[in-house]
Parts: structure tokens; sequence; C-alpha cells
């Protein structure tokens, strides 16, 4: 726990403590599910703040167990790779759009079923109101997020293996993330009525996938391939270096008896790039964050010469 990055530790460590805070609020008769789920957005009870609580509420301690188990194998390798802020952005967009995809579902079956029609109905065993219903149609967990980690990690590391129980053989990332794309489409359209937000579970896959090509297509700062973002990361500062350098008039300097040995020059210069190429493998492995103040300071000294 104390090694892992800290974006990743504090999301598990929320997410506890609201499950907590859940069981604990229940012996005083609160219901943590019903003020900080996602409800439909024509129920009553909807609130715009609960397209981000209910990441933290969790159904029950499987539900839980999964989810950040999930967070904690996945999230700490992408947040590592991408750095802290970059990670908590994708975490929490994808959330967010799996709320939305789960909103604009459940706003389907609405229309479908027409129940814009109706003021009350038969439940089975009650009548009751129709805004007492939508109620009901409540969203928790954070496995949209997951999910979109999932999908991060397999573009990222496509070739990876990893052991899944009870596959007797190691798979490769990317196939255990189609895999897993697949079985929950076809959850999803078989309506199997398990009570899993399956449609979420995609939306969060497909705003993961959205936004990692936004910063594939633009650069981002932070999306490139393993091998290449040092590369990639290099060439950058020192276009900025030589972009700037051109707007500069050109100057001249004559100093007898104090030129420098072209030796030294040389020397020192191919010691200040090893300096950069270090400090950029640090960033590609731990993050932007990771950087000490005279690393950054000599980080933005290069793209400014």
């Amino acid at each position: 726990m104390m090694n892992m990055p800290p974006v990743t530790k504090n999301l598990i460590i929320i997410n506890v403590l609201f499950f907590l805070g859940k069981m604990v609020a229940v012996r005083y008769g609160v219901d943590l599910d019903n003020l900080l789920g996602l409800h439909f957005f024509l129920a009553p009870d909807f609130r715009f703040y609960q397209f981000v609580t209910y990441m933290f509420m969790h159904g029950g301690f499987a539900h839980i167990l999964f989810n950040m188990f999930a967070v904690w194998m996945f999230g700490r390798v992408m947040e590592s790779y991408w750095g802290s802020r970059r990670f908590l952005i994708y975490y929490f967009v994808c959330g967010i759009g799996a709320g939305l995809v789960q909103e604009g579902v459940q706003y389907v079956s609405y229309l479908v079923q027409g129940l814009d029609e109706f003021e009350r109905v038969n439940v089975g065993y009650a009548v009751i109101s129709m805004g007492d219903y939508l109620n009901r149609w409540t969203t928790i967990g954070a496995s949209g997020a997951v999910y979109g980690i999932l999908l991060a990690f397999g573009m990222s590391f496509p070739n990876e293996r990893l052991f899944i129980f009870p596959l007797p053989v190691p798979i490769k990332a990317k196939f255990f993330v189609i895999g897993y794309a697949v079985i929950e489409l076809w959850s999803a359209l078989s309506n199997s009525g398990d009570g899993v937000a399956h449609f979420a579970h995609l939306g969060g896959m497909i705003f993961g996938l959205l936004l990692i090509l936004y910063w594939r297509n633009n650069r981002g700062g932070g999306y490139y391939g393993r091998d290449s973002f040092g590369q990639k990361m290099k060439e950058w500062f020192f276009n900025q270096r030589d972009r700037f350098s051109s707007y500069r008039r050109p100057k001249m300097k004559v100093s007898m008896g104090n030129r420098k040995d072209d030796y030294e020059y040389n020397a020192r210069k191919r010691t200040e790039e090893e300096e950069i190429d270090r400090i950029l493998e640090k960033v590609r492995k731990s993050g932007y964050s990771a950087l000490t103040d005279d690393e950054k300071r000599k980080l933005f000294d290069a793209s400014q010469r």
C-alpha cells in the first residue's frame, strides 16, 4: 500500500470508507444508496451530483472487492504509466460516461414501456406512484470506471500476458479486454435481468476509448507507445528549443583569449542531453509529478534553450 501511486491508493481508501459508512448509516435508518446512487433523471430523487457519488457506492462485499482489486491491479500500472493527473481525469471521465450511457438506456426503456403515459404502476404486490417506481432505477458502483481502466491497460500493453482464473494458460491483455467487452455486450442485449448495469460497463469502455483516441490524435502529453514515449518527449522538447531559437536575432560576440574548447563544449552538451533523457525516462515510468523541483527546472530550461 505504501508503494501504491497516490490516486490509486486514495480511490481505494475512499471507496472502502464509503462502503463502511453505508453499513453504519443503515443502522441509523439512512439509505446512502438512495441518497448517493445514480437515479434515473426523471425520478424525483435524481440529483446531478449523483453522476460522481454513485461511483463510490457498492451493493455488497463481492462487488467492492472485485472493483477495488481491479483498480489495484490495473489502475496502479496505468497511473504509473500516465501520471496521476491524467489517470484521475481518465477515471472520472469513464465513470461519468458510464452513468450517462446508463441514463440513456433507461430513458429508452422508459419510452418503450410507455411509462410516460402512466401516473401509477402495478409492481406485482402493490400499486405505487410512478415517481416511487422510477426511484428504484438506481445505479451504483465503480464498474464503469473499472472497465475503462481495463480497456486502457489492454490498449497500452496489448501483449502483456495475464493469468485469469480459471483459464489454464495466460492470455494476452488485448484478448482479455475484447473478451470482456463481448461478454458485456451479449449480457446487455440478452436482457438477462441479473440486476447488473452491463450498458454502464460498456459506456465506461466507450468513453475511455474516445478519450484515449483524443489524446493520441492530439499527442496529449502522455499517451504514446510504450517504447516511443521517451523519444517523442525528447523530440518535442528539442523542437521547441529550436523553434524559439529561430526567433532570436543573430548576435556576434568576440572574446579574445577566452575561446571554449570544442571537446569540452561537446562533452558538456552530451552530458546535458543524457540528463534530459534520464528525466524523460523517469516521466515515462512514474509521471511528471514524480520529478523533483530541480528536475522540473532542468526540463523547462531545456525546452526554452
